[in-house]
Order: C-alpha cells, then sequence, then structure tokens
C-alpha cells in the first residue's frame, strides 16, 4: 500500500509590502490534470494543518459509495414496511448516511481530489446510483462491490420483497452493511500514519459509534419480528 504522506497544500509563500492594497491570492494544485483553485485565506489555514494518505483518499471515495448504497435500500422502505420502527430506523439511517457523503465530497473537493473512485474492484460491478459511481460491465451480479455492501441480486431480492419479507432482508443486509464500514475503518487505521487527518479523524470515530449503535438497535428490531 502506499504510503507516503501527501502535504495538503503546496503553495509558495508571498510576502507583500503595506503598499499594496490587497493580498496576493493562495493557489491550491488540483488533482493530476486538473486546474489549481483558489482558496481563501482561513481555508489556507485549515488545509495547511491537514496531512493525508493516499489510502485516505481512497477510503472517503469508497466509503462514499458505501453510503450510497445505504441511501439506496432506505428508499425502498415505504412502499415495502408497515413496520413503523423500522421506517423511522431506515430513514434515519438514511439521511444520516446522506449528510456524511456531502461531507467527504467537500473533504476531497476541498483538496482538489475526485469525489469518485478511478475504477471499480476487479470483478465488480455497481450500478450508478446515489454513490455516483459507474463500475465495470458483465461482473457476476451475486459480488459485492465492498465489504458490507449487498450484491446487484441482493438489491434485486430486496427490492422484491414486501412486509415481514422486507424487513427481515433489510435489518440483516444493513447489519452487514454497517459491519462492513466499521471493517472498512479498522483496516484504515491498522496502518501506521492513515487516517491523522482532524475532520477524518472526527469522521471515523463517528462511523464506529453511531454505526455500532445502530447495529444494536436493528438487532433488537430483528429479534422482535
Amino acid at each position: 500500500m502506499f504510503r507516503a504522506i501527501i502535504p495538503a497544500v503546496l503553495a509558495s509563500c508571498l510576502f507583500v509590502g503595506p503598499g499594496h492594497a490587497a493580498d496576493p491570492p493562495i493557489f491550491q494544485p488540483g488533482a493530476p490534470g486538473s486546474a489549481a483553485r483558489t482558496v481563501t485565506p482561513d481555508e489556507s489555514i485549515s488545509l495547511a494543518g491537514s496531512r493525508y494518505t493516499a489510502d485516505d483518499v481512497a477510503f472517503m471515495q469508497h466509503m462514499i459509495v458505501h453510503h450510497g448504497q445505504a441511501v439506496d435500500m432506505g428508499d425502498l422502505i415505504a412502499e415495502r414496511t408497515d413496520n413503523r420502527d423500522i421506517a423511522l430506523m431506515g430513514d434515519r439511517i438514511a439521511r444520516s448516511q446522506a449528510s456524511e457523503m456531502e461531507m467527504m465530497r467537500a473533504w476531497l473537493v476541498r483538496r482538489g481530489l475526485p469525489t469518485a473512485m478511478s475504477h471499480a474492484p476487479a470483478g465488480h460491478a455497481m450500478a450508478t446510483g446515489h454513490g455516483g459511481h459507474q463500475g465495470a460491465h458483465g461482473a457476476p451480479s451475486d459480488v459485492p462491490l465492498m465489504a458490507g455492501m449487498l450484491s446487484p441480486a441482493q438489491m434485486a431480492e430486496l427490492a422484491a420483497a414486501r412486509g415481514d419479507a422486507f424487513d427481515r432482508l433489510y435489518l440483516t443486509g444493513m447489519i452487514h452493511h454497517h459491519q462492513g464500514a466499521i471493517d472498512m475503518v479498522d483496516r484504515l487505521l491498522a496502518d501506521a500514519g492513515d487516517g491523522e487527518d482532524p475532520q477524518l479523524s472526527e469522521f471515523l470515530s463517528a462511523v464506529i459509534a453511531d454505526q455500532s449503535a445502530e447495529i444494536a438497535r436493528m438487532r433488537g428490531l430483528l429479534a422482535g419480528l
């Protein structure tokens, strides 16, 4: 795995005398092939203290797709369950993960990085959805894109289910989905130097705490069916 630390801001220090009417612009280099962008002084201070790795970037890009499927699963709930507790739980999960997707996209954009994965893991495919990613065509429909995600076949089964059958599939699928996200965090943190960016570190802690609590709640709902 690539361990090199990538500095968040690569800008020259410019000194302007008191006679100048305005401060010079501060430029942040873009991703390869992309133009640099102008950042505000406050942004430059924030980014200057941010150090991230290639693994951090890949984690955020992958987790956007991972969260996108949770939102897709939540979109199925309203027309398929009569269980109010499951409907409320699913809505809460979908809303929180949609909000986190925006945070992750913003984290990447502020650093001049692409928000989408450059390619899907070998042998996997995923239809374009809330995750905003289009995988390669022709991959097996029973193979999930990444840890904890439902395969295309499992998503189709969930969409076709109604009532109690849907409730069980949704809860078991989302428990597995949440555990996959926690596993992704654990793998990132297992390598020295990864996950040290302050905002990313806070997000990683929130994923573990929030999704562990939701897993416990969903297991309780599943036991009550």
